[in-house]
């Protein structure tokens, strides 16, 4: 079994921020794959998918973004999946908007959510697809910026990115994540 994760904030506040576009994602392969996320267990929202024969359970936890890990880990946990079965997206303010990259290890790289993924798996040694969502303009602050939402011009481009990032999660149920990281990166 696998995990996905999308990082993110309950609440309708938050939708279609910057900070929530891993939940965006959550929600396009549970579109695709008919199902709602409506287990409400281990401080998230979860739901399992079945891809030709191949089981993971996506994730969005609710605990706010800086407390991610709280969710991650004891669902990892309950389930027996191991930290190399486990996939988390998120934004990336280092990445320009739309371009997307996909590690199997990393830092935190500043974003609270990664900080509270590692601190929880124990490891940082788990896949990532990183979401780009560029630097706030001169005189915006950092919070400020991942809070608001993108120009009508940037979400048409996510809209894009969303429906790649969920092929390469579902690529990922079939084929090693390696081999997805190699062919995704390379496309973008």
């Amino acid at each position: 079994m696998k995990l996905i994760v999308g990082l993110g904030n309950p609440g309708p506040r938050y939708e279609k921020t910057r900070h929530n576009i891993g939940f965006e994602v959550i929600d396009e392969l549970a579109s695709r794959n008919g199902v709602k996320l409506s287990d409400a267990k281990f401080s998230g929202l979860f739901a399992n998918i079945n891809k030709n024969g191949e089981k993971a359970i996506l994730l969005k936890p609710l605990t706010y973004m800086n407390l991610s890990g709280e969710s991650i880990r004891p669902l990892a946990d309950y389930y027996k999946i191991p930290v190399e079965n486990v996939l988390v997206i998120y934004d990336d303010l280092d990445l320009p908007v739309g371009k997307i990259r996909l590690r199997q290890k990393g830092s935190a790289g500043g974003h609270n959510g990664m900080k509270s993924t590692i601190q929880h798996l124990g490891t940082s040694e788990f896949n990532r697809i990183r979401i780009g969502i560029n630097r706030p303009p001169e005189g915006i602050k950092v919070p400020d910026y991942v809070l608001g939402r993108f120009s009508s011009d940037e979400w048409d481009e996510m809209q894009s990115v969303i429906q790649t990032c969920a092929d390469a999660c579902e690529e990922w149920l079939e084929k090693p994540f390696l081999e997805v990281m190699n062919r995704f990166n390379s496309n973008g």
